[in-house]
């Protein structure tokens, strides 16, 4: 295991294997025992594998899972498809499909690539946010891949729930500066302050600590707007996931107000037998607060899968 520890100037960037998935190598680590059944955990949009923070991975290697991080395509170490352009505001914001890079189905399909390089041929599956998405899409084009699933202030592509607050949707396309590590912090701190959750305080040192290390293995904006386009032109999940026959459970934030809390209901109905669970006061960040009772809900739901 990597050990994430960073000083005032020099953050540690974890080592990382690849697989070559198609046209892009995915990046990824592996922490626990390798007898124990795999968590795999996908990131948000524009986030890095370490935004799932070491200390709760460790909570989730305690409970019995192999948990396996990856860094989404266009982000982190992963393949970044510069040569692939930016897309034009209007075009992404609609989700108009012209001169579409990729689609969530493609990144599904990178997190299944990384499950072959591995030889795993089924794990438990988390997502928050964009990685929600990507988790939910790999449950329905590979349903045989997925134990268990748990989806994380994420949505179903309804647009019905894909309008934020306006506030949240300035901070999060406005442009966070990455001249230098200073104003990059500021910026995610400034971010995190709009999104976050009112009644749990984020460690602000924890933050800063994780986004110098995000910021030493590279910060790729237009890789992010890429992603952005790929959620907003794919069509609404809510059909294909009711023909899912997996456990799962859907976790969200009554305070979310980046992706609202009927985005979470709405997933939670549209999955058989999916179970919702709403948390007071939580926006849209994982709270170290709240951590235990994350990891008891994914414990359940890989319960459910081996029952």
């Amino acid at each position: 295991m990597t050990t994430e520890t960073i000083g005032r100037s020099t953050p540690a960037i974890p080592e990382v294997d690849f697989a070559k998935v198609g046209e892009v190598e995915i990046a990824f680590d592996v922490h626990g025992d390798p007898s124990d059944p795999v968590l795999l955990v996908v990131a948000g949009l524009g986030t890095q594998m370490i935004y799932w923070d070491l200390p709760l991975v460790e909570m989730l290697t305690d409970r019995g899972f192999r948990v396996v991080r990856m860094d989404n395509r266009d982000n982190g170490a992963s393949t970044i498809l510069k040569h692939k352009g930016k897309p034009p505001l209007p075009t992404m914001m609609l989700g108009i499909p012209r001169d579409l890079a990729y689609t969530l189905n493609d990144m599904a399909a990178d997190a299944v690539g990384v499950l072959d390089h591995l030889g795993v041929d089924g794990a438990h599956v988390i997502g928050y946010s964009m990685g929600g998405m990507i988790a939910q899409t790999m449950a329905i084009d590979h349903p045989e891949r997925v134990l268990s699933l748990t989806s994380m202030m994420s949505r179903t592509g309804s647009r019905l729930d894909a309008f934020p607050g306006v506030r949240e949707l300035a901070a999060l396309v406005r442009t966070r500066p990455t001249d230098s590590l200073d104003n990059y912090l500021s910026g995610m701190e400034a971010l995190a302050a709009v999104i976050g959750s009112p009644d749990f305080p984020t460690n602000k040192d924890r933050l800063r600590q994780i986004a110098s290390i995000a910021y030493e293995r590279g910060i790729h904006l237009d890789g992010t707007a890429r992603q952005l386009h790929a959620i907003n032109c794919q069509p609404k999940r809510d059909r294909a996931l009711s023909r899912l026959d997996i456990p799962t459970v859907v976790l969200h934030g009554s305070a979310d107000r980046l992706v609202l809390p009927r985005g979470g209901r709405a997933t939670a109905r549209a999955i058989p037998g999916a179970e919702l669970r709403m948390y007071e006061g939580m926006g849209h960040d994982i709270p170290e607060q709240l951590w235990p009772q994350f990891v008891d809900e994914m414990e359940r739901v890989a319960q459910r899968a081996e029952k």
